[in-house]
């Protein structure tokens, strides 16, 4: 999951001057430009890393800018950019070139079986969301898509809904909880909380998805539910990741919800969207998602019933749902 943070273009390559000592002192070389960039980025990093209060900055800063010795140009840096990724531990954060692949250095690896829609007895409803990331103009219709699969599915009897979410990597949450507002309900279903306790409270409110009271995603004339507030079986694996741990995390504490699988991968945790001046940008891994009774997560969210079998799991969700208990 990213989220806007933005720095003044004209601090993330200003040359580092140092100016003269004492008369008589030898002038002080002014930095590379490829230094400079490093020096900025260890910076924010200090600044906003989820990691911050734990991490030792002279000796995270003095090892980056060692593996960049020599270093001219900004792609120079890159392998001092992955020793800085490397450092933070967050296995969330990641640094996206003008050209060419991402940097990231990953502290899991998460997997589980392909699967298709399941067969389900008409009682029960059935909603897929899954990984998204797009200009806003796909996020709206990923959003709007969403709401109106619930639309096709929603009929008078149901026992409640199946929301899957298996296999959802991550992108932008924010379509996402949009899209399954109408299942979900109104008001605030999680929290951003960042090292020094900090909130930032996500929400469903009248189609739209908003993170600390703004919003950030919307779908115009919402559905609304032929029967609100209904019993929900969210499906799980290890595949579902960050904005997909999201969405599992925002049904969390909802009455009359109930989760089932496996854990999921465990990045709940937010990046910021840092973009640097000279076209890349720094996701930065800055807080952990809580629940809307504001439990901190921050790793792998683990179901309310682990059943490993994909089929199975339908079948456990659909008999709880239609025990009614």
């Amino acid at each position: 999951m990213t989220w806007n943070f933005r720095l003044p273009r004209a601090l993330l390559l200003a040359a580092v001057l140092a100016a003269p000592a004492c008369s008589g002192d030898a002038p002080v070389e002014p930095a590379s430009p490829a230094r400079a960039y490093l020096e900025q980025m260890v910076g924010i990093m200090e600044q906003r890393s989820i990691n911050r209060l734990k991490i030792d900055w002279k000796s995270f800063r003095a090892t980056v800018l060692a593996d960049a010795a020599g270093a001219q140009s900004i792609p120079d840096t890159y392998p001092a950019i992955r020793t800085a990724l490397r450092l933070l531990g967050d296995g969330h954060s990641f640094y996206r070139p003008v050209t060419g692949s991402a940097i990231s250095v990953p502290t899991r690896t998460c997997a589980s079986a392909s699967f298709s829609r399941p067969a389900l007895p008409a009682d029960i409803g059935y909603v897929r969301v899954g990984s998204f990331s797009g200009t806003a103009a796909q996020a709206t219709a990923f959003a709007r898509a969403i709401q109106d699969s619930i639309r096709a599915n929603d009929r008078e009897g149901l026992a409640g809904w199946i929301v899957d979410l298996r296999r959802n990597g991550g992108g932008n949450m924010w379509p996402m909880l949009a899209g399954v507002g109408p299942i979900l309900g109104e008001g605030v279903v999680g929290y951003f909380i960042d090292p020094l306790g900090a909130e930032t409270a996500w929400e469903y409110r009248d189609g739209t998805a908003r993170s600390g009271g703004s919003v950030t995603q919307r779908v115009d004339a919402p559905y609304r539910l032929r029967r609100e507030r209904p019993r929900v079986a969210v499906l799980t694996d290890n595949l579902v990741a960050s904005s997909g741990e999201a969405v599992a995390i925002a049904f969390r504490q909802r009455a009359g919800a109930r989760s089932f699988g496996t854990a999921t991968c465990g990045l709940s945790t937010a990046n910021a969207t840092v973009p640097l001046s000279d076209g890349a940008t720094l996701y930065l891994t800055v807080s952990v998602m809580a629940d809307r009774t504001r439990v901190r997560y921050g790793d792998s969210v683990a179901p309310d019933e682990t059943v490993a079998d994909a089929g199975q799991a339908v079948q456990r969700a659909v008999a709880w749902l239609q025990s009614g208990t």
